[in-house]
């Protein structure tokens, strides 16, 4: 979901910032339309970048694991003892 999400807004902020020259900027009435296809091409291939960038992963390397800050250790048990400190 992540990638999907990332892909898109990615995507679109692409398309926005080049679509958005050809919308409010001094870009001639003949250009407008290949303009915009180029936009959207570049926004759609953002996307897929990223999409792939975050799924794909080299084979034979591991994912983060925890590291050993995140790591919780409990002390085993003491039947009949009161404190695990005692």
């Amino acid at each position: 979901m992540f990638a999907l999400v990332s892909g898109a807004f990615l995507g679109a902020s692409g398309f926005a910032v080049l679509a958005g020259a050809a919308v409010w900027g001094p870009v001639p009435d003949a250009w407008r339309g290949p303009w915009l296809a180029v936009s959207g091409g570049l926004g759609g291939a953002l996307c897929c970048v990223q999409v792939v960038r975050v799924l794909w992963r080299p084979p034979g390397r591991p994912g983060p694991g925890p590291s050993p800050g995140d790591v919780i250790w409990f002390q085993p048990s003491h039947p009949g003892r009161t404190s695990p400190d005692s």
